[in-house]
């Protein structure tokens, strides 16, 4: 009875916190808070082609594109290991595809050239993003929409994409702000990454490598033609490097994004212009070498872009912040776990004290909550 009365105390906070939060789909981690009003979109008349991608054609690709594993058995909660995502929590029965794609292979594989794609081009003429160094932190802000045109969401019953993934959510402006390190450092040991680990230079956020069922989110789920999708309170988000990210040329991949613990997030190529796989980067996906850092020439360690599961962050290689409620990220230490799906987001908290503070904290899943929590997890897309 008296965790009951606790808990009760506990619901106008608790209120505050979820309408307050937006999070990401897929895996565990959660996003800015959103506006109440969608924003505005004009549907292009026009088909736009990206600038330039960061995808490599199947023939110049070092890995088949045709035959991709998927990475359905390679979440962990416990460690880290190369090629694989380390969660910090396993999510079920969750948002995600409703029927897999003739993409996917009874052999454990998928085919990436074939797979469906949301159409439509939709364009943000509202879209904004502003980064800038104050100090020693990185700061982030914008609302939330890409500087690149999307697929129409909801996904249209029309649309062959539709026969797969019924994604019936709308892209919405949100309220992001961000302070991440501005020259992070390798932490003593790795960390688990929540469903949102990172931010794109489009002005979008980047999430992990699996939705809220624990699959493998780029093979199973249908994305736009840049890679993106909205959940349930609107956040558009990739789940791997957007196909519409400028990144031309030979030499170094472009910087293409952040992920939270400070680091960059680069596209598929490294050292002597290669295209970088799994067996060429660390258990986080990454690895140190020369790069162009904020203008300057440093050796320092960074993440890559790979075609292959986990796609952009495995695990996080320094010290991630804490996603505060209302869409900012401050403190440093491990994100607590939270995520989204279609049908609504929540997050985990530690305690009450943290919670009445303000800070990332872990509650029992309140129903009924427009959220698909399992346990004590809310279910991701």
């Amino acid at each position: 009875m008296k965790q009951i009365a606790r808990l009760v105390l506990l619901l106008p906070a608790l209120g505050a916190v979820f309408v307050g939060l937006a999070v990401a789909c897929g895996g565990d981690d959660a996003s800015p808070s959103p506006t109440t009003a969608a924003a505005t979109a004009t549907l292009a008349t026009t088909s736009t082609t990206a600038a330039t991608t960061v995808g490599t054609a199947a023939s110049a690709s070092k890995v088949d594109l045709t035959r991709l594993p998927i990475g359905d058995s390679k979440v962990s909660t416990t460690a880290a290991a190369k090629g694989s995502l380390w969660s910090c929590r396993a999510l079920t029965g969750g948002g995600g595809a409703g029927k897999d794609g003739p993409w996917i292979r009874s052999d454990g594989t998928w085919d990436s050239t074939a797979k469906a794609k949301v159409s439509g081009e939709v364009a943000w003429p509202t879209a904004n993003v502003s980064i800038a160094v104050q100090g020693d932190k990185r700061v982030i802000s914008g609302n939330g929409l890409p500087s690149h045109t999307t697929g129409v969401y909801p996904v249209a019953s029309t649309d062959a994409a539709y026969a797969y993934d019924r994604n019936p959510n709308t892209i919405k402006a949100q309220t992001l702000s961000y302070s991440i390190p501005a020259n992070p450092t390798v932490a003593t040991a790795p960390s688990c990454t929540g469903g949102e680990i990172g931010f794109a230079l489009s002005g979008v956020a980047i999430n992990n490598a699996i939705d809220g069922q624990n699959r493998d989110a780029v093979a199973h789920e249908v994305q736009d033609s840049c890679s993106g999708h909205p959940q349930e309170r609107g956040i558009y988000h990739y789940h791997s490097a957007s196909a519409c990210a400028a990144d031309a040329g030979t030499g170094h991949s472009a910087l293409i994004g952040y992920a939270f613990d400070g680091f960059g997030i680069f596209g598929f190529r490294g050292e002597d212009g290669k295209e970088q796989t799994n067996a060429d980067l660390d258990e986080c996906h990454g690895q140190t070498h020369e790069i162009t850092w904020d203008g300057k020439k440093v050796t320092m360690y960074h993440y890559h872009a790979t075609h292959e599961f986990p796609y952009t962050v495995g695990c996080y290689r320094g010290t991630a912040i804490k996603i505060r409620p209302g869409g900012s990220g401050a403190q440093t230490g491990n994100p607590r776990f939270a995520a989204d799906d279609e049908r609504g987001a929540g997050r985990l908290v530690d305690s009450s004290a943290q919670l009445l503070a303000g800070d990332a904290v872990s509650v029992p899943c309140l129903r009924p909550l427009p959220c698909g929590c399992v346990a004590q997890g809310p279910s991701g897309r």
